[in-house]
């Protein structure tokens, strides 16, 4: 194999020197801290939704500019992941790592005490820059410490256990913690979290001096994809103010649209692209990102509306919110962690992919047609149960898109999957909102009772997002292939 560099591609950079060996117990200790980080992140993604009608109540949102309290995060999170990492190669790991798990724990204290909510969206913007920044190195680090496959394997299970189990106790603390206290506490929980992650981080992880920035960093491409999303987003959430066809609407639409072609011209110029387009020709990677933004944005919305549709119609308590949707949380960790892996060695990914996208379509079928007087036993208990799809999906997914990336783009690849679904959670909760809320808009306005007209938008936004699933089954059944037998490293996903 050559070594010469191929025309119009950067030089491939010389490798950081490797961190010391450490003993078991210290690598163990890492394990630990890393584990811990991640899920504190994806805790606090998911401990915000139960509790977002305290929320709206006591800071005045309206219900499109609610959303933000979940997109200032996601957008923050989703946009610098890519760029984030990059700096991890240049600088270090572990002062990328330390450095985001800072300004997170900052972050926390800030919304904590928020009382207005343009203080509120600003500090969970921090807080996505700080997820960012340690989740984008964290899985680095991890195989870093740990060399041997079998090892290696049962690392990244524990990382990947911590992320299911975030999710899962997200709900039921979000709601326990907003109806014995209140809604701060939701985020100065991560206070002690956070200080003990960083006490523990600096003494066990180890030193990498990276690469150095002389290798440079797309700052032009991480600024132009963030402000195209944002923006994006932005325009979306406002819909419901101006109309679609209006001309700040499709203005601001066509800026956005500006900004994300001009990130594509960038990537395809730069001498260090942020994003080498070259990873988009396989088709099992360009098609397992568009899978998992459409799958993604669909399940977001079931996450999010379900929350508000048993708080605000079913006239549930945020404790009890969390209770009843954590049927769902503990079925997709129980199927991601026991039973996708096996059945994808028997069957093989793209099958377990499509049947988990299949379940995900019935559930919210079902909730497409929820009545306004549901019973959670008969309506509800189902849905939480056929969404373990996602617990078989996620994990086929992440094989299909990983199997099309060579060697050199394997941490590429990694990257893109964790930020398209980021993106994912982002636009399926900003448009999904806001299609429901101007649907309850209109039926109030024709006179029908309140839980009437917000049922109505619910059942329309699982509509859009089970026509959503639908076009990633058809894209799955389409353009993924079955795994060719190479294994990249695995992206630190949330199930």
């Amino acid at each position: 194999m050559s070594t010469t560099a191929p025309r119009n591609r950067p030089a491939p950079e010389a490798f950081a020197p490797p961190a010391p060996q450490l003993s078991s117990r210290a690598r163990q200790s890492a394990l630990a801290v890393i584990a811990t980080s991640m899920l504190m992140i994806v805790l606090d993604g998911s401990i915000a939704t139960v509790a977002m009608p305290a929320v709206q109540d006591d800071l005045g949102f309206t219900p499109a500019g609610l959303s933000w309290v979940v997109n200032a995060y996601l957008i923050a999170f989703g946009s610098l992941l890519l760029l984030a990492g990059r700096l991890g190669d240049l600088i270090g790991r572990k002062p990328v790592f330390l450095s985001g798990i800072a300004l997170f724990t900052a972050a926390s204290l800030a919304a904590g005490a928020a009382g207005s909510p343009a203080v509120l969206i600003a500090a969970r913007f921090a807080q996505g820059v700080g997820s960012a920044m340690s989740a984008a190195v964290a899985l680095g680090i991890l195989v870093t410490l740990f060399t041997e496959p079998a090892e290696r394997a049962r690392a990244i299970a524990v990382f990947s256990f911590t992320g299911a189990a975030g999710a899962s106790i997200g709900q039921v603390l979000g709601g326990v913690l907003t109806d014995v206290l209140n809604w701060h506490w939701i985020f100065l929980i991560n206070l002690p979290i956070g200080l003990a992650v960083l006490l523990v981080a600096v003494r066990v992880l180890p030193a990498d001096r990276g690469r150095g920035l002389a290798g440079g960093a797309d700052v032009a491409g991480a600024l132009l994809v963030t402000g195209g999303l944002m923006l994006g987003i932005y325009t979306v959430v406002e819909v419901e103010t101006y109309g679609w066809s209006s001309a700040r609407t499709l203005g601001l639409g066509a800026l956005a649209l500006a900004l994300l072609a001009g990130f594509v011209l960038r990537q395809t110029t730069a001498r260090t692209p942020l994003m080498p387009l070259r990873i988009l020709r396989s088709r099992n990677v360009s098609g397992a990102n568009v899978v998992q933004m459409l799958m993604v944005a669909a399940l977001l919305s079931f996450q999010v509306v379900v929350a508000l549709h048993l708080q605000k119609v079913l006239g549930y308590g945020a404790a009890a919110t969390g209770l009843a949707m954590l049927p769902a949380a503990v079925a997709i960790g129980a199927v991601s962690l026991g039973l996708s892996a096996r059945l994808s060695a028997r069957f093989g990914e793209r099958a377990v992919l499509l049947t988990g996208i299949a379940l995900l379509i019935a559930a919210l079928g079902l909730l497409a047609r929820v009545p306004v007087r549901a019973d959670y036993v008969t309506d509800l208990l189902p849905v939480m149960l056929l969404a373990s799809g996602f617990g078989l999906a996620l994990p086929a997914l992440t094989s299909l898109g990983m199997s099309g990336a060579g060697a050199d783009d394997a941490g590429l690849a990694s990257g893109l999957f964790n930020t398209t679904q980021q993106i994912g959670m982002a636009l399926g909760v900003a448009v999904l909102s806001t299609l429901a809320a101007g649907r309850t808009e209109a039926l109030t306005a024709a006179g029908h009772p309140s839980a009437e007209a917000l049922t109505g938008g619910y059942r329309l936004a699982f509509t859009v997002g089970a026509a959503l699933l639908a076009t990633a089954f058809a894209v799955a059944f389409l353009t993924l292939r079955r795994k060719t037998g190479h294994r990249g490293p695995a992206p630190a996903t949330t199930p």
